[in-house]
């Protein structure tokens, strides 16, 4: 008996050491690029490595909003944030048709999104770029955001969570005189809320990090988001590593920020999504 605790005990603390080995090994990247921030750049390549800042300068951070950072955050904001917002409204609308409505053609369609997900974006990146031309929004903030609302993934995704709903209910909102919307609007939204709270997250992480598209669709340098303009910064300072991991950690807080405000929900739809599978 005594042995048996001893090994369990012994596997307990080899399990913990390795987790806690991993963490660190995680952590420790984003820990180097915020220190590095508040490094002077001859200590940023200097070998043996400076671990922590023994002379803190906030230098890379006054080159950085010296640049027009402030003015790429706002840019990139509004993308991440219109492009979660307008696909999440979509996505739910879609996917509640095409998970609770019986319409001829409703398989085929379904069928095409999923299709359409095995596509790279660089495949109908011409007639995408000639299409947003002659709408008139290229070198615009719509011209980020129009293309990433009609990608399927988000439709996908709802559709799947709201297959878990039970039809009963809905009948009953129907039957008791509800309107399709009301019946929307008060019932199903709440009860995929955790699938909602999941799509945010991609969606923001998504757009916010989508160097591709911003970068074919933004040519002027007010128009630019944060991640392209950091990249553009790498030319200008070509070799302060300090002011290009000031830009690195300037752009990484708004992902931990939705990420931090979302968790709880999101936790929820990947339990709800191993649960229901």
């Amino acid at each position: 008996m005594k042995n048996s605790k001893k090994k369990t005990s012994i596997g307990n603390i080899l399990r913990m050491t390795l987790l806690y080995i991993l963490t660190i090994g995680f952590i420790f990247p984003f820990y180097w690029v915020i220190t590095g921030g508040f490094k002077q750049q001859e200590v940023t390549v200097q070998l043996p490595p400076q671990w922590f800042p023994i002379h803190p300068t906030i230098e890379n951070y006054r080159k950085l909003f010296y640049n027009p950072a402030l003015t790429w955050f706002f840019n990139s904001v509004l993308i991440a944030l219109g492009t979660m917002i307008l696909v999440c409204v979509v996505s739910t609308m879609a996917g509640y048709v095409l998970a609770k409505k019986k319409f001829y053609g409703r398989e085929l369609i379904f069928a095409i999104l999923v299709a359409a997900m095995a596509l790279p974006k660089q495949v109908i990146l011409v007639p995408l770029v000639r299409l947003i031309s002659s709408w008139g929004f290229h070198n615009t903030l719509s011209a980020v955001i129009l293309p990433a609302v009609g990608w399927p993934f988000g439709v996908f995704l709802m559709k799947q969570f709201n297959e878990t709903l039970p039809t009963e209910i809905l009948e009953a909102a129907k039957i008791d005189g509800s309107s399709e919307l009301k019946t929307f609007i008060l019932i199903v939204v709440p009860m995929v809320k955790p699938g909602i709270a999941a799509l945010a997250i991609f969606t923001f992480i998504g757009a916010w990090n989508d160097y591709f598209m911003q970068l074919i669709m933004l040519n002027s340098k007010l128009k630019l988001t944060l991640p392209l303009g950091v990249a553009t910064m790498q030319q200008e300072f070509a070799t302060n590593y300090g002011v290009l991991m000031a830009g690195a950690t300037f752009a990484a807080v708004p992902i931990l920020i939705v990420f931090i405000a979302f968790q709880k929900y999101f936790t929820q739809g990947i339990t709800m999504g191993a649960v229901k599978g």
